[in-house]
């Protein structure tokens, strides 16, 4: 029997169409990687019964990323991303090996069909898992490659999609990645420039990453825009009439003034003395106008975005994750279009009728099938997916509160698109009150009609700290962003204005089209943002000018925590993001571990640069280390990579190195090794340098020392331990004792295992010195002790 592999962009789409295409008779299970579950069934494929496997990537399943040596900030100049810089494509997300995942699942099949997402993404995605795939896949098929195309998950529509396969379309596919590779060059050489440049300089900026990004900072450039009209408003005191009229007992009709208002007090007055001459308002003219408010055009994803923001009060990203979901459910269809006009043979009486169960608009939706449905406005087809749509009735229970409050507002918005335009009856009363006329409106409804990628690039702004989001979910700039945009405007206009992204897109859409040539568009928008950039690090004295005004220059920032080991002066510390030590008198600025709390650590010195130590310190998972400033920044030795502490430092000798305080393997990643924690008594903890596991031992204990023998089972460093009197596991006449953590019998009850999550209970053998001891895992068959010992450590796993 042949077999078909289909591959899906996430596990619920997978599952989804799984479910319908098998008519429920599928089988399911999760893959190698745990994170994509394979779903098996018999069916026909081109008219022969094949064995089916159903399965899915988790988005992307490889980056653009350059060669490790530019990964470099110190050492690469960032003009040599435009073009000297070669690149490579990663596992997106290693973790998950989703490659060997693919290849795993695909192995001996005949042929593949792709449910990737139907746009230029998912078209990019076809062809990454067709990388991944095709060697393990049989020969000899004339045609082997399938592209499904669907716009909801329905019945019909995956029906209509597995019976209308075409193939994947490789122009699609290559403008992405010229969108992909034109960000990474663009947006790192400008970012790392920038990034390097303010940091240095300033103290009190606040953000991690001085970012720059094609899409991004021109969205933040909108955001600033509206702030500098608002700040640049001046409001001016004006002056209003405001009548009231009274007939019988009704209520009084309030009337507005036909000049409006003047800016002129004592003329203001002037008019209501004029006003007041006259007790009763007298009546001139009622005329009576039919007006139309057009229904509206159908939903697309901005529009959409909008109206939840505003009306909804719920962010883009909350918005479009909601929205995917719906989609994924089959709720409604694809979230992210531009098209605002429903194709010649879209179905919408029966869309419309699957809302006839509803109590909210049952009378709505049964009058219009009744006196027949009114052609929905003409939009544009931007040529993606048809516009957002409710594919099936809900309720507020299925969708739960969020997602029935978007549903709902898609729903009704349908309604209106095939509903009449509204039309109402606008009366004006115009009425005299001594010389001055003044008027009233009302209306009176005759037809009934109903109202009705951004995400990330507004995600992002908010991160770096380019804006906040206030009450109304209004976007702020903070000073850090309104800097940033008035200082590109002053060097380069383009780089702000959303016009040259646009020219690019129409370029890559060319691409898209088959129209253009992939490596010269790539070249072209290149050249254009190098120059751009050569101008930009010439000129950045213009933007510096606006950030000396606004910003304090880092010398005159932060508190002094510990001395620099050249100097012998204080370093100061500076909290503000990214938290790092500056030496004024030296000049120099020294990264530290971020997230954290750093402190001077008992005014130790390093011994290799005489820097004192400071300990940082996780809150979160009770996590902490040593580090040498200078060493953090400059590693020492050739196995040590920028940004280890001295719980990774190789130093053969050093008292706070990890030879001197390793334990022994992590038991739960594969590259880390437990160190002691000296800090940590009375409560005494080692902790992995790799990952997050924490083990807690001997509490209470007076003394925990390394020590200098190993354990003969499992080549861990042996503990030894001065337990206090009152707690001591010993016999009463004694207090010390020196074993393995993983083997000696004595610790067998004193050792808990935290923060981490246990693949399998098996033990890894222990060797953590490096520089002296081995890292052994080996004898493996004799550590009898140890397996329990890590059996019996699963249970304590939070």
């Amino acid at each position: 029997m042949r077999s078909v592999l289909m591959v899906a962009e996430k596990p619920s789409l997978a599952q989804a169409i799984a479910k319908i295409l098998s008519k429920g008779n599928c089988t399911s299970r999760k893959g190698l990687n745990g994170a994509c579950s394979v779903h098996e069934y018999t069916g026909i494929f081109q008219g022969q019964t094949v064995h089916f496997k159903m399965t899915s990537v988790c988005g992307h399943v490889m980056s653009l990323d350059f060669i490790g040596k530019y990964n470099n900030w110190d050492k690469v100049d960032p003009a040599e991303l435009f073009s000297k810089a070669p690149t490579e494509k990663k596992e997106a997300n290693p973790k998950l090996n989703m490659v060997k995942f693919l290849q795993v699942e695909a192995r001996g099949s005949d042929c593949v069909v792709l449910w990737l997402d139907c746009d230029k993404e998912g078209e990019n995605i076809c062809f990454e898992v067709l990388d991944a795939i095709q060697p393990v896949m049989n020969k000899g098929s004339a045609r082997s490659v399938y592209r499904a195309k669907f716009s909801s998950i329905t019945d019909t529509d995956i029906w209509n999609a597995m019976n209308r396969l075409g193939e994947p379309n490789h122009n699609e596919a290559l403008s992405v990645d010229a969108r992909q590779e034109l960000d990474l060059r663009i947006g790192c050489a400008f970012t790392r420039f920038q990034t390097k440049y303010f940091q240095g300089k300033y103290g009190n900026l606040d953000s991690s990453l001085i970012s720059f990004g094609p899409c991004q900072t021109p969205t933040l450039g909108f955001c600033v825009e509206r702030h500098d009209k608002i700040q640049s408003f001046k409001p001016e005191t004006y002056w209003v009439i405001q009548a009231k009229v009274f007939k019988g007992k009704e209520s009084p009709l309030t009337l507005d003034w036909n000049r409006v208002r003047v800016f002129d007090r004592e003329v203001g007055q002037m008019f209501v003395n004029l006003a007041k001459t006259s007790r009763d308002a007298q009546v001139e003219l009622v005329s009576k106008k039919e007006k139309t408010k057009q229904r509206p055009q159908a939903l697309n994803t901005v529009e959409m975005l909008r109206v939840a923001s505003s009306a909804l009060g719920m962010g883009p990203q909350h918005t479009m994750q909601i929205a995917e979901r719906l989609y994924t459910q089959g709720y409604i269809s694809y979230p992210r279009t531009e098209t605002t006009h429903y194709p010649a043979n879209f179905d919408l009486k029966g869309t419309l009728k699957q809302q006839t169960n509803n109590p909210f608009w049952v009378e709505e939706v049964k009058a219009l099938l009744s006196t027949g449905i009114n052609q929905p406005r003409k939009g544009t087809d931007a040529g993606d997916h048809p516009p957002i749509t409710p594919m099936c009735a809900a309720t507020e229970a299925e969708l739960g509160s969020d997602g029935w409050r978007l549903y709902e507002y898609i729903t009704r918005h349908f309604i209106a698109t095939v509903s009449q335009d509204c039309k109402y009856l606008q009366t004006t009363i115009e009425f005299s009150i001594g010389t001055e006329a003044f008027s009233c409106s009302g209306r009176t409804l005759i037809s009934p009609g109903t109202d009705a990628s951004i995400p990330v690039h507004i995600n992002n702004i908010c991160q770096r700290n380019y804006v906040t989001v206030e009450n109304g979910r209004k976007l702020k700039p903070t000073n850090l962003g309104i800097v940033l945009v008035h200082g590109y405007y002053k060097i380069d206009a383009e780089l702000v204005l959303p016009t040259i992204r646009s020219a690019v897109e129409k370029q890559l859409n060319l691409i898209a089209q088959g129209k253009a040539n992939y490596h010269q568009v790539l070249q072209h928008a290149l050249d254009i943002f190098k120059r751009k950039f050569h101008y930009f690090v010439d000129s950045i004295t213009n933007m510096d000018e606006l950030m000396e005004v606004s910003f304090s220059p880092i010398a005159a920032t932060g508190k002094p925590l510990s001395r620099c080991g050249k100097c012998h002066r204080f370093m100061k510390y500076i909290q503000a993001k990214p938290s790092r030590l500056h030496c004024s008198h030296c000049d120099e600025t020294y990264s530290l571990p971020q997230n954290g709390a750093i402190k001077l650590y008992k005014e130790l010195r390093c011994p290799l640069d005489d820097f004192e130590l400071v300990l940082w310190t996780s809150g979160a998972r009770g996590k902490s280390y040593p580090l040498c400033p200078y060493c953090f920044s400059n590693p020492p030795f050739r196995d040590m990579k920028k940004g280890m502490g001295c719980n990774e430092c190789t130093h053969p000798s050093c008292q706070h190195s990890l030879n001197s305080l390793g334990i022994g393997q992590c038991v739960e990643c594969d590259s880390g090794v437990l160190v002691l924690d000296p800090t940590s008594g009375p409560k005494w903890r080692m902790a992995c340098n790799k990952c997050n596991v924490v083990v807690h031992f001997f509490e209470h204990a007076h003394k925990v020392q390394v020590a200098q023998e190993s354990c003969d089972v499992c080549d861990a460093s042996l503990v030894a331990v001065d337990f206090n009197k009152t707690r001591t596991p010993l016999p009463a006449s004694e207090t010390q004792h020196t074993g393995c953590v993983f083997c000696d019998p004595v610790f067998q009850d004193l050792v808990e295992l935290k923060h981490a999550t246990m693949r399998h209970s098996m033990y890894r053998g222990g060797g953590g010195r490096r520089g002296g001891r081995g890292r052994g895992r080996g004898r493996r068959g004799n550590a009898k002790k140890p397996k329990d010992k890590m059996a019996a450590l699963a249970a304590y796993f939070v």
